[in-house]
């Protein structure tokens, strides 16, 4: 197989996780029996994995390749499907999959420097690029976003009283109302990825930037922007958010306000995660639930 290896720590997280604690012992031996199907050389654990382990291959003919295993959540049940629909264009290949044991076998980024590590203009230019070519039609089987934001709505009340209210509650009603009315108005339905920031796009040989990690739902054009608005990999203020809030909704021809209500909405509800409350999101909550 390669690399012997324990379960890394970063991933301990996983196991406060309802399904954690079997998944991550069961990963040497997903990790073996893949390699072993696959004929795979395999290599340390990436280090930037927080919901599935990648870890570089080499294949029988000698080509590089990344082994993904999945952690089973609803997020990235449909992983595989987005990358084969897109079928490398502008995004890794899907090489192989295995989803009986949530692995995907796909094209490694070489270099693989993430958009991240580039000034904000410049990354934001990447996206304007990359988008409208991932904006593909698509049908079974994604989940599509008014069913996602349904779950937002119904799941985020809970979360927020459990959190300790970490906003006001008149946010939560603002947001509680804003989901539904976005979800009932959407414009044309396409693959959009709901964690496409600027870690997820890697540099590389067979085109300057890939995207990595979807994420997907069937949705309309305007969400597909909101983790990079959100993303503080590029910058964390009022004025950094307004600025890929501005620049993406103007230079890709989208509704700049359905694009400020998508961010309120997703990032409120992606504010809470195995016990704990990301206070970057709750910033971008607040900053954008002010009208400019």
């Amino acid at each position: 197989m390669g690399h012997d290896w324990t379960v890394p720590a970063w991933l301990a997280p996983l196991r406060d996780l309802p399904d954690g604690p079997a998944w991550l012992d069961s990963l040497p031996a997903r990790l073996a029996a893949c390699a072993e199907r696959w004929e795979l050389r395999t290599g340390p654990p990436y280090r930037d994995g927080f919901a599935s382990l990648a870890v570089p291959a080499v294949r029988a003919d000698g080509s590089p390749a990344v082994l993904k295993l999945q952690y089973p959540d609803a997020e990235s049940r449909h992983e595989a499907d987005a990358l084969a629909h897109w079928a490398g264009d502008g995004a890794v290949r899907l090489l192989a999959h295995d989803p009986v044991r949530r692995a995907l076998l796909i094209e490694r980024c070489v270099p693989g420097e993430p958009l991240s590590s580039r000034p904000a203009p410049d990354a934001v230019g990447v996206l304007v690029g990359l988008l409208p070519r991932l904006w593909r039609p698509a049908g079974a089987p994604f989940t599509t976003l008014a069913e996602q934001a349904a779950g937002w709505v119904d799941r985020l009340p809970g979360h927020w009283e459990r959190a300790g209210r970490p906003f006001p509650r008149r946010d939560v009603d603002a947001i509680l109302e804003l989901l539904p009315a976005l979800a009932a108005s959407q414009g044309e339905q396409v693959l959009v990825n709901q964690d496409l920031h600027t870690g997820n796009v890697l540099a590389a040989e067979r085109e300057p930037w890939l995207v990595i990690d979807p994420k997907p739902l069937l949705g309309e054009r305007e969400f597909s922007v909101v983790p990079a608005v959100r993303g503080a990999e590029l910058g964390h203020s009022p004025v950094a958010v307004r600025y890929r809030l501005d620049r993406l909704s103007a230079e890709l021809g989208l509704d700049r306000e359905r694009v400020r209500g998508w961010t309120v909405g997703q990032t409120a509800a992606w504010c809470f995660g195995a016990g704990t409350v990301f206070p970057s999101h709750v910033d971008v909550v607040r900053w954008l639930l002010v009208r400019d």
